[in-house]
């Protein structure tokens, strides 16, 4: 039963080490990171409404195409990926490799064993 025990506060000490070097590699990294923040200025400035101007984007006419002209840019557009489309052509059908090739194959590997078997005299 001690052994049990000492292999049960082995286990307790051992998760409670590997957690408090987690926290620790924790702390390090956030550390690490707010001195980053603060070496290149990327601190929060407090905000001063009077001095902030809100920047507007610049107003611009939006001018509709018409339904016509709409139909001609889609249809060109259509067509250049239709003709695209044409260039990546199918590879041709071939057909199977016949299984004479593999049965030969395998034919020829048992007679190599049968031959080995009759020169040593083992059969």
């Amino acid at each position: 039963m001690s052994q049990i025990a000492e292999g049960g506060w082995i286990t307790v000490i051992g998760i409670t080490v590997v957690f408090a070097i987690l926290t620790i590699l924790a702390i390090v990294m956030y550390a690490i990171g707010a001195f980053e923040r603060g070496m290149t200025g990327r601190r929060k400035e407090p905000e001063r409404r009077e001095e902030v101007e809100e920047a507007k984007p610049p107003e611009t006419e939006t001018k509709e195409i018409p339904p016509r002209d709409l139909a001609i840019i889609t249809a060109s557009i259509l067509a250049y990926l239709a003709k695209k489309a044409e260039v990546v052509r199918p590879l041709p059908f071939r057909r199977k490799v016949s299984d004479a090739w593999r049965l030969y194959g395998l034919q020829s590997g048992m007679d190599e064993v049968e031959n080995f078997n009759y020169e040593i005299r083992k059969w």
